[in-house]
C-alpha cells in the first residue's frame, strides 16, 4: 500500500468517527448537523474525493437510521441523495475499495423503499459496486459485510438467502473479530435461518464490542432464546 493510499484510508476512518457515533445512537438531529457540515465542506472541495466521501457516508447513515425506524420515504430521500454524491466519489477516485463499498451500500439502501422496476436498477448497482470493492480489497471485512447484506435481502432462488449471508458475515468476523457490525449482521442472518440461540450470541458479542448501538440492543431484545 502506498503512503498516499494509506493516508487516504486513515482519513476515511477519521471521517467516520462522529458520524458513526450519531448513527449508533439513532440521533438523527446530531447526524443531520454533521451532514450539513459535510455538505458545506464538500461544496468547497468538489474535486476532493475524501470530502465527497464524508458527505455520502453521512447520507448513508441517515438512510440507515430511517430504515431501522421503518421510515421508507426518509430512507429513499437520504439514500438517493447519497447515491448522487457517491457517483462523484468513484468518478474522482475509482481505485479505492471503500468508495465502491459505500456506493453499493447506498444503492442497496435505496432498494428498501422503491417499486420493483426502480429496485432492480439500484439492486444491480449495489451488487456491481460491492463486487468491485471485493475485487479491489478482498481482505476488508466491511466489503464482506456489504456482500452479505446483499445476500441477506436477495431471495435464495436468486443466489442469496440467509445461508449465503451467514458465510459472508462469518468471513467478515474472521477478517476482523473486533467488528461489531460483522457480529450484528451475523446475528440477523442467523435469526433469519431460525438459529435464535446462535443469533443472540452474535448480538451480544456485537454489543460487547459496541454497547452504544441502539439497533443491536433492539435486535437482541426481539430475538427469542430458542
Amino acid at each position: 500500500m502506498s503512503i498516499v493510499v494509506l493516508l487516504l484510508c486513515l482519513g476515511v476512518v477519521a471521517a467516520a468517527g462522529d458520524l458513526e457515533k450519531a448513527r449508533d445512537m439513532q440521533d438523527r438531529a446530531a447526524l443531520d448537523k454533521l451532514a450539513a457540515q459535510a455538505a458545506a465542506e464538500a461544496q468547497k472541495k468538489p474535486n476532493d474525493a475524501a470530502a465527497q466521501y464524508k458527505l455520502a457516508l453521512a447520507d448513508s447513515y441517515l438512510a440507515e437510521i430511517a430504515i431501522e425506524q421503518r421510515d421508507k420515504n426518509q430512507a429513499r430521500t437520504d439514500s438517493e441523495a447519497g447515491i448522487k454524491v457517491a457517483e462523484r466519489v468513484v468518478a474522482l477516485k475509482s481505485d479505492v475499495a471503500e468508495y465502491h463499498r459505500l456506493y453499493g451500500t447506498l444503492c442497496g439502501q435505496a432498494v428498501y423503499s422503491l417499486n420493483l422496476l426502480q429496485a432492480m436498477k439500484y439492486g444491480h448497482c449495489a451488487q456491481d459496486e460491492v463486487n468491485k470493492a471485493l475485487q479491489l480489497d478482498p481482505k476488508a471485512a466491511m466489503n464482506y459485510i456489504g456482500h452479505g447484506v446483499g445476500n441477506y435481502y436477495l431471495p435464495a432462488q436468486l443466489g442469496g438467502g440467509a445461508e449465503a449471508a451467514i458465510k459472508d458475515f462469518e468471513k467478515a468476523v474472521e477478517l476482523d473479530p473486533q467488528s461489531s457490525e460483522a457480529h450484528l449482521w451475523l446475528g440477523l442472518a442467523l435469526r433469519k435461518a431460525n438459529r435464535n440461540a446462535d443469533a443472540r450470541k452474535a448480538f451480544q458479542k456485537s454489543l460487547d464490542l459496541n454497547p452504544t448501538r441502539v439497533w443491536t440492543k433492539q435486535q437482541l431484545e426481539k430475538t427469542p432464546a430458542q
